[in-house]
């Protein structure tokens, strides 16, 4: 069987954090748009495909990572306020009660966090919008392996996948740098997805099957909206093909 200790992202995670500030539903309510301004003003938005995104009901949000923009980028231009899960290193400080205000998620990373996915499914279970980036901290950005808890969250709340591919983020705000102002940034929601995968979402073997199942359906959209990369495709760096399916191990 597998317990959602089991799907948590890999990284680094020393401290066990929460956050410190309780939820503001009214204070999210007034930053979003705030934000919106913000960012459209910084840079040059562009953001596509919102009917996609169901206006009622469960609804899970899984979008590529490449820049720290990305998380923020979406809470503010979602078309629903939804919750996301954030890296615990944030909940530092200040940043940590600011978190919990706008009802973020800690997940520990390269530990077990029940925690976080329990927390996670009950936002769904509720009827909210979940935000999670599956690739589990940044990178590339080109999907080429995605997370276990995404796929254990639709499975045992049924709720639609909306993909959504984020564009132009790490050219925006290069990691160390200084952020290059009127940078071209896209957000582009596609069609919501239902998995197909079938059997046992508290076996191993079906959530993985829904994992891969949703990392191709996610790389497709990326591509789909106009993604390149400087080889064309990943696989130059990793040597096999992002599009080939990956291979199960048996745990």
């Amino acid at each position: 069987m597998t317990e959602p200790s089991a799907l948590v992202s890999s990284g680094p995670s020393q401290v066990w954090r929460t956050p410190t500030g309780q939820p503001k539903p009214w204070l999210v309510t007034l930053l979003r748009p705030v934000g919106r301004v913000l960012f459209r003003t910084a840079f040059r938005m562009r953001v596509e495909g919102t009917e996609h995104l169901p206006r009622t009901g469960a609804v899970l949000l899984a979008g590529n990572h490449t820049g720290f923009l990305d998380g923020p980028l979406v809470w503010a231009f979602s078309p629903r306020q939804a919750v996301f899960l954030a890296k615990s290193e944030l909940f530092v400080g200040p940043l940590s009660r600011a978190l919990g205000w706008l009802g973020q998620v800690p997940v520990h990373r390269g530990r077990p966090d029940r925690t976080a996915l329990r927390r996670a499914l009950s936002v769904l279970d509720g009827g909210g919008a979940m935000g999670v980036f599956p690739e589990g901290t940044r990178g590339a950005g080109v999907l080429e392996e995605v997370s276990d808890g995404l796929a254990w969250l639709a499975l045992h709340s049924g709720a639609p996948v909306v993909p959504i591919a984020v564009l132009g983020t790490a050219e925006a705000l290069p990691k160390g740098g200084r952020p290059r102002l009127r940078a071209p940034v896209r957000l582009v929601f596609g069609p919501a997805l239902t998995l197909a995968t079938t059997g046992d979402p508290r076996v191993r073997r079906t959530v993985r099957a829904a994992a891969e199942e949703l990392r191709v359906a996610l790389r497709g959209h990326l591509v789909a909206s106009g993604w390149s990369h400087p080889g064309r495709e990943s696989g130059h760096e990793t040597g096999r093909d992002p599009e080939a399916p990956v291979q199960e191990k048996d745990a």
